[in-house]
């Protein structure tokens, strides 16, 4: 992970190998409860009877992870898969030299007819994609993802879809300005911002901009106190496309703070811009890097109306003490998960489902919900001999006393 953009080491170990341990952990010690049949309250129409669900693995699944966390997102959803009972062929991304190591230790782990891995070639995932899966899980890019579940329909496979999408970060008047700007910045810059789950904008309330801007110059430079071409706590950009992608956003807004890059080594200084024109590419593309846009808001309307420019985004987080304001943000805007008074954290909490809604997927997973996402619920109805219901023809007035019991 150094080798792909120098990812600083604590960020590797917390978000990769931490989270994979725990997910592990987590499924060793609750999957004995998981794969009990789930006992059913019996309805009136089918007495005497008992039921219940079975869990029981589709079969075959495909795991097609992503370069920005190349071994959590491959692990993390393969715990899922194997725990339900499933075979699995992985694939990881193009981007990322991880593939090499995490191909070695799924070679030392698992049979190959148990789990396989395939190389991350291009060619080899519209192959794969070609195939007859009994489920397939994808994480990655809206466009990507809607070609995947195209594929799947025509065998009609059951797909999770874990894809992205431009998360807001609602900053409130009402706040604790230091603990706030430590919170986003760091949400914003794990992995250089190149997280799905990262905060893409912020929505700063007119009367807490100022104040805000004070905060984001402050904490940057206890963070970050070594000259800008260094950030050695700070991951660069992957490849010299995304680079540029990215390097072409800092001429779309008046930038406030930062806005210096290294060509050489890929990196962008952490920088905040402030953004008027909501039609400007980057308001309508993820960025997946360190540029932090700003737009002012005056009533929370006005802020739910720039969220529905890009709807259902994956992750959505709001700064406020005012637990109105909180409500009202949860109650009245889609979203597939998020945070009160904090960023990317509900990802780490695998009590939770983590998924998206529309453009930023479908489906979830983490812990109970990735066995889930991995099984099918088969319905078992079971009676005996002994009784039997008077519903066979001939009818004639037996609707009666039907409509009698269900009084």
């Amino acid at each position: 992970m150094t080798a792909d953009n120098e990812k600083p080491l604590f960020e590797s170990y917390m978000t990769e190998l931490v989270f994979t341990i725990n997910e592990i952990n987590i499924a060793i010690k609750n999957l004995k409860n998981w794969m009990k049949p789930s006992k059913i309250g019996t309805s009136i129409f089918v007495f005497p009877s008992r039921s219940y669900i079975v869990k029981e693995p589709y079969g075959v699944a495909l795991i097609m992870g992503s370069w920005n966390f190349p071994f959590l997102l491959v692990f993390s959803p393969l715990v899922g898969a194997i725990a339900a009972g499933n075979c699995c062929i992985v694939q990881t991304s193009g981007n990322s030299l991880a593939a090499g190591v995490i191909e070695k230790m799924i070679a030392a782990a698992f049979a190959a007819d148990h789990v396989a891995m395939v190389d991350p070639e291009l060619e080899t995932s519209q192959r794969l994609v070609e195939q007859r899966f009994d489920k397939i899980f994808f994480t990655g890019g809206a466009e990507v993802g809607k070609i995947i579940m195209a594929k799947a329909a025509r065998n009609l496979t059951p797909v999770t879809l874990e894809l992205g999408g431009k998360s807001p970060c609602i900053v409130d008047k009402n706040i604790d300005v230091d603990v706030t700007t430590r919170r986003i910045l760091h949400g914003k810059l794990l992995n250089a911002g190149q997280a799905c789950i990262a905060p893409d904008y912020l929505l700063v309330h007119r009367e807490i901009k100022d104040t805000l801007y004070r905060s984001l110059s402050k904490w940057l430079q206890v963070f970050y106190p070594e000259r800008s071409d260094q950030y050695q706590d700070m991951a660069t950009i992957i490849n010299g496309k995304h680079y540029t992608r990215v390097k072409d956003y800092l001429q779309q807004g008046k930038i406030v703070i930062g806005g210096r890059f290294d060509d050489e080594r890929l990196m962008i200084e952490p920088t905040v811009m402030e953004i008027t024109d909501l039609d400007l590419p980057v308001m309508q593309e993820e960025i997946y890097g360190p540029v932090l846009p700003v737009i002012e808001y005056a009533s929370l309307g006005q802020a739910a109306d720039i969220i529905a420019r890009n709807p259902n985004p994956l992750g959505l987080y709001v700064f406020s003490k005012d637990k109105q304001v909180v409500r009202w943000v949860i109650k009245n805007i889609p979203f597939g998960g998020g945070c009160v008074n904090d960023t990317e954290y509900h990802f780490a909490h695998f009590g939770l489902p983590f998924g998206g809604r529309g453009n930023s997927g479908m489906g979830n997973y983490h812990g109970r919900f990735g066995f889930d996402a991995f099984s099918h619920q088969k319905a078992v109805l079971y009676k005996g001999f002994a009784f039997d219901l008077p519903i066979y023809p001939p009818y004639k007035d037996k609707h009666k006393y039907w409509k009698m019991l269900m009084r």
